[in-house]
C-alpha cells in the first residue's frame, strides 16, 4: 500500500510564489500525472514530493506519516528524470543494480532483483551491452529499471520521454502503461504534453501558475473542464472559442447568439448569469461538423490532410476556426463552407472564464483506465 497526501503545500524562492497552497490525495495504485504549461510548479511540486526540494509550509504524508524532514533516500520513493543519468562504463546490467551495490546488497540477490526488472522491461538480451550501444528508448527502460530494483513504495516520473523522437514517445506511453499494471503500483508522472497524461493517467492534476486549475480522470476534464484554461489545455487540437451573447437564461440551459446571428440552445446552467453577461462559446474541433444548412461559415485559409481525418482551418470574420473532418473531405483552400455542432457538445464560460455547470453528465466523464482494468478482471472471473 502507497498512498501520498498534500495539504496546503506552498513554495516560495525568493520574493516568488512557486507553488501556492495545493491540497492532494493519491490514492494506492493510482497513476497520476501532473500536467501543465512550462512555468506552472509542477516540476517543483514533484521535486518537494521526493524530498529534493523543502516545502516553504503544509505537509507531506507518505502512507499517513508526515515526511517533510525525512530525507529524500529514506522516503521508499524512486525518481525517473528526463535525463537518462546511465553510468556509461557500467553494462546495463551493472547501472540497474548500482544502487543496491551501494546498499551492500548481496551479489545474487541484486543479480535477482535486476533479472526479474529486465524481464518486466524485455531486457534481458541486453543486460551485458553499456549504454552507447542502447537505443533512447532502450536507455529509459534501463532509468525504469533502476528505480524498479529499489521496490519503492511510489514512483515518480519527471518527463521522461521528452528526449524520444515520436514514434518512440507513442511506444514508451504504452510500455508505461503496461508497467503500471503489471507492478501494481502508485505513480506519479509530470508532463507538459496533455496527449501523456490524457492516455496514461487514472488522475490528471492541472497544474497553471502554482494553482491546481482542475483534478480528475482523462475524460472528466475533456467532457467537463471546469473553466476556460482547462478546456483549452485538454484536447488536441486545442478548443475553438466564440464570443456570442446572451439571448435568455435559467436553471434549464442558455440561449445564445452566434456570431452569424442565428440563436442556439446550450443545455447549461444559467440560473446565476447576470442580464448582458459575456459570454464564450467553446467548441472542440472534432464537434464541428460540415453542415450546408449549418448556422456558422468561413473560407478555408489551410488545410491538413492525414489520410483518416483533415483539419480545416477556417476565417471566420477574424477569428480563425478549426474543424476535424473525414480524411477524404472533398473540399480546397479558399472555399466557402458552412458548418454546424450539436448543443449538447457545447460549452459556454462566463466573463470570469468559469464553466457554465452542464444539464448533463457525459457517461464516460468517471471512468479511468483503472476502472477498465476492474471491469475486464471481473469479467474474466
Amino acid at each position: 500500500m502507497a498512498t501520498l497526501e498534500l495539504k496546503q503545500i506552498t513554495k516560495r524562492f525568493d520574493d516568488t510564489d512557486v507553488i501556492k497552497g495545493i491540497d492532494l490525495e493519491v490514492n494506492d495504485r493510482e497513476f497520476v500525472v501532473f500536467v501543465g504549461p512550462s512555468g506552472c510548479g509542477k516540476s517543483t511540486l514533484m521535486r518537494m514530493i521526493a524530498g529534493l526540494e523543502s516545502a516553504t509550509s503544509g505537509d507531506i504524508l507518505i502512507n499517513g506519516e508526515r515526511i517533510n524532514e525525512v530525507g529524500p533516500a529514506h522516503r521508499g520513493l524512486a525518481m525517473v528524470f528526463q535525463s537518462y543519468a546511465l553510468y556509461p562504463h557500467m553494462t546495463v546490467e551493472d547501472n540497474m543494480g548500482f544502487s543496491m551495490r551501494l546498499a551492500k546488497v548481496p551479489k545474487e540477490q541484486r543479480r535477482q532483483k535486476v533479472l526479474e526488472a529486465a524481464k518486466i522491461l524485455q531486457l534481458e538480451p541486453l543486460l551485458d551491452r553499456k549504454p552507447k550501444a542502447l537505443s533512447g528508448g532502450q536507455r529509459q527502460r534501463v532509468a525504469i529499471g533502476r528505480a524498479i530494483v529499489r521496490n519503492p513504495s511510489i514512483f515518480l516520473f519527471d518527463e521522461p520521454l521528452s528526449n524520444l523522437d515520436a514514434a518512440l514517445r507513442v511506444q514508451m506511453r504504452i510500455e508505461l502503461a503496461r508497467l503500471h499494471e503489471e507492478l501494481d503500483a502508485t505513480m506519479i508522472y509530470v508532463t507538459h504534453d496533455q496527449i501523456e497524461a490524457m492516455t496514461m493517467a487514472d488522475k490528471i492534476v492541472v497544474l497553471h501558475d502554482g494553482v491546481v486549475e482542475q483534478m480528475g480522470s482523462p475524460m472528466e476534464l475533456y467532457h467537463h473542464p471546469r473553466n476556460r484554461f482547462v478546456a483549452g489545455f485538454i484536447g488536441s487540437p486545442k478548443m475553438n472559442f466564440l464570443d456570442v451573447s446572451l439571448e435568455e437564461a435559467g436553471p434549464e440551459g442558455v440561449r445564445i447568439r452566434l456570431p452569424s446571428g442565428r440563436d442556439c440552445t446550450v443545455p447549461v446552467d444559467g440560473s446565476e448569469l447576470a442580464v448582458d453577461s459575456p459570454l464564450e462559446l467553446g467548441i472542440r474541433p472534432e464537434h464541428l461538423q460540415l453542415d450546408d444548412q449549418g448556422p456558422l461559415s468561413g473560407e478555408i485559409q489551410v488545410l491538413e490532410r492525414l489520410g483518416g481525418q483533415t483539419s480545416l482551418y477556417v476565417q471566420m470574420g477574424e477569428l480563425v476556426v478549426t474543424i476535424m473532418a473525414d480524411g477524404d473531405v472533398a473540399h480546397r483552400v479558399h472555399d466557402m463552407v458552412r458548418f454546424g455542432f450539436d448543443p449538447m457538445r457545447a460549452h459556454l464560460f462566463n466573463s470570469e472564464g468559469t464553466a457554465l455547470p452542464s444539464l448533463h453528465q457525459h457517461p464516460l466523464a468517471g471512468l479511468t483506465r483503472r476502472d477498465h482494468r476492474q471491469a475486464a478482471e471481473g469479467s474474466n472471473q
